[in-house]
């Protein structure tokens, strides 16, 4: 039996944003494993390749793309990463140590986010095993070049890229330094105040990344680890046209 397109473009929904195994949807299409598996095959990457979506019909592909739509429309870009868990290499294979997670202790692919202040998603990529810093992977797509580049536009990140904005003062903005032991209660007062400030018009990045963590397939993937960097663009990208609608 072949399958329409609408129907693989079902079979690929349903799989990423519930993780109904192949198996099952064979049963419920009336056809064999394979076919479900090559459908899925064929209609992920379309959906990978698609961008994101922004209101006026342009969609974004490339973080360099995102800082041209920031400096033109004045958006204040938000930045933070997420990391979701795979598989643990099997052992003697190469680079085994690198999945693994110093934050979360699990073995994990990491994928850098970018937020407008309504929390649509309007580039995920740089996806980078856990193991890697955050800082480093943003490096690694070109970002320091981007900045200097587009000096109009600000970043808003969290402390973990506390070396991005030592880099580039004045345009990424983390949260500030931990007082030292014994400051003053005036002094401990304003850094409080200040530290949820920046929070507080950094966390629509966070609410992008729930969305995208609402996706049975990016909550632990437990598919090939090569197939998770296109997966995590189909879902941002699917993401990112729902958030237009609103």
């Amino acid at each position: 039996m072949t399958l329409r397109f609408t129907d693989r473009l079902v079979i690929t929904l349903a799989h990423l944003r519930l993780g109904v195994p192949h198996e099952a949807l064979a049963v419920a299409f009336g056809v064999d494993r394979s076919t479900v598996t090559r459908a899925i095959g064929q209609v992920r990457p379309l959906l990978a390749g698609r961008g994101f979506a922004r209101p006026s019909g342009v969609r974004l592909r490339t973080l360099a793309d995102v800082f041209a739509y920031a400096a033109a429309e004045g958006v204040t870009l938000r930045l933070d990463a997420t990391e979701i868990r795979v598989r643990r290499p099997r052992v003697g294979r190469p680079g085994r140590k690198a999945f693994v997670s110093g934050k979360v202790k699990q073995n994990t692919i990491k994928a850098t986010v970018v937020a407008d202040e309504y929390g649509a998603t309007l580039w995920c990529g740089g996806h980078r095993p856990g193991r890697m810093h955050d800082t480093t992977a943003a490096r690694v797509e070109g970002i320091d070049a981007l900045l200097d580049a587009h000096p109009q536009v600000t970043v808003l990140v969290d402390a973990g890229y506390q070396g991005l904005a030592k880099a580039h003062p004045g345009q990424v903005v983390a949260p500030p330094l931990k007082l030292r032991p014994g400051a003053p209660p005036a002094r401990q007062s304003a850094w409080e105040a200040e530290r949820k400030q920046q929070s507080s018009q950094r966390i629509p990045v966070e609410h992008a990344i729930a969305e995208l963590k609402w996706w049975r397939q990016l909550q632990r993937f437990t598919g090939r680890r090569e197939l998770l960097p296109e997966t995590i663009d189909a879902v941002a990208g699917l993401v990112s046209d729902r958030m237009i609608t609103w």
